[in-house]
Formats: structure tokens, sequence, C-alpha cells
């Protein structure tokens, strides 16, 4: 018997109110594209947190746009500071015209980063402001700003898509610079493994919106069976055609690094 009537509405209006209820809950969970990303970017970081310290030598080829080389050695200390950003040594061994000089870095997770660069040469320590972050590093394709650690509330976020990028599932986002005034980018696309959540490659586009450089991450290694590092970056400047590539060797983790070891002070006798 079919119903009709006030029954008929009565069924029809039962209805509709039990199918709105079953999918409130599929609506009110249901992320938003800038939701994932961070979540995203969340969840890369916190894989990363615990390595306590960390030291690496590192080789630095910097190549014009005719192909010619300039070789550079240098090692990096890292500090990973509780409830802030990591502290960073970076010291140069060669050539002979650079020797000794050193940046060190304080990343803050809000407000702008301290770094200081000790030149030799002048004998003197040169704070880099934050309206210069955007220059670059030592002649090379990697800017200030690339050298601190990249810590998730410099940036808002965003998710674009899924795709396969050298044979693994990734994540895409994009993220933007929260001080958009003294970055050099605009923005930055960023393809993050879904499996181990590890950086392969990142686009850079400048302040007009246009691509700028190109860094991809290669040759990853596991240490501590939890931190994974790459053994190799290159930067592309597709503006001006020249490039940088780091080679990393000899990480070590857990080597007693203190406070004291990251001294603005102590930048003149750094080792």
């Amino acid at each position: 018997m079919k119903p009709c009537g006030k029954a008929a509405v009565y069924l029809f209006t039962a209805t509709a109110v039990m199918l709105l209820l079953m999918l409130l809950p599929a609506a009110a969970g249901a992320e938003t594209p800038e939701e994932k990303g961070l979540a995203i970017a969340r969840q890369a970081d916190a894989r990363d947190k615990g390595f306590r310290d960390s030291t690496v030598s590192l080789l630095m080829t910097l190549k014009n746009r005719h192909g010619q080389e300039s070789i550079r050695r240098m090692r990096i200390k890292t500090l990973e500071v509780e409830g802030d950003g990591d502290k960073s040594l970076s010291i140069f061994d060669s050539p002979r015209d650079v020797r000794g000089t050193a940046l060190l870095t304080y990343t803050h997770k809000f407000g702008d980063d301290d770094q200081w660069l000790y030149l030799p040469a002048l004998k003197r320590v040169k704070r880099i402001s934050s309206r210069n972050k955007s220059g670059s590093f030592m002649g090379s394709e990697f800017a200030y700003e690339d050298i601190a650690s990249q810590e998730v509330e410099k940036y808002t976020y965003k998710w674009l898509r899924d795709e396969v990028y050298n044979g693994l599932e990734c994540f895409v986002i994009e993220r933007y610079p929260v001080d958009r005034k003294n970055s050099g980018y605009k923005r930055q696309v960023i393809w993050i493994d879904k499996k181990e959540y590890r950086t392969l490659k990142v686009d850079y586009y400048d302040r007009k919106d246009s691509l700028l450089k190109t860094l991809t991450l290669s040759g990853y290694r596991k240490y501590g069976n939890r931190f994974w590092r790459a053994s190799g970056m290159n930067m592309m400047n597709h503006q001006n055609g020249k490039s940088t590539r780091l080679e990393f060797s000899d990480y070590r983790f857990g080597v007693g690094l203190r406070d004291s070891d990251f001294s603005r002070n102590g930048l003149k006798r750094a080792r």
C-alpha cells in the first residue's frame, strides 16, 4: 500500500533528514586544501624532530651559465632548539680566499631570523638584515633564507594535488612566505613523498610569480633508523642559467653540541 497525504510528506521529510545527518560527519571531516597542506607540512616536520644536533661536511660546486665551475668546501653544525627554530653554523674551509668565513643562523618560528656572517678578510662580523635575506649566499644560487631551517610557522600552505614524481607517490603542496615583504619568493611548490615525507623537489617563484629556481634533492639515506638526509641538492636558476650543487658527507648525530658552540662572539674563532 502506497503512503499518501500527510503520511507521504512525513516519510519524505524523515528520509531527507536522515540522509542529511548521514552526510554531515563527512562534510564536517573534509579538509580544505589549506588544511591538508598544513597537515602535510606538520607531519614532515614532526618526523624530523628529536635529532638533537648534527655535523656534516659539504662540497659546494658553483657553475656559471657557460659551464665553468668553482668548488668550495665547508662544514655545517646544527643544534635543535626546543620550542624554536634550529641554530646552525656554516664554516668554509677552502679555497683560501673564503677560508674561515662563517655564517651563524638562529632560526625562529615567529618573527625575523637572526643571521651573522664573519668575513675574515675584513676581520668583522656582519649582521644579515631581514631585508637582505633574499640575497645570494656567498655567490651561490642559495639565498640566505634558503640556508635557514624551514620552520612550518614561516609559511601558509595549500595542497594542490597528488602525483608520481621519480617513481614515488607524492603530495604536491604550495607554500607562501608569511614575511612577504622581505622574502624573495611569492610562493614555492613542493613535492613530498607520501611514504617518508621527504622533500624531493621545490620550485621557487619570484615576486612577479615567474619561475626563478628549482631545487632537486637526491641520494636520501636514513640515519639512526629515523632521520632522512639527502646526500645531494642541486639548485638551478632558470633566469640566469647558473646552478649550485651541494654534496653532503659524513653526517653525524648526537655529537654533544651546546649553545656555546653557536655564539656570535665565537664566530671569529669558529673551527
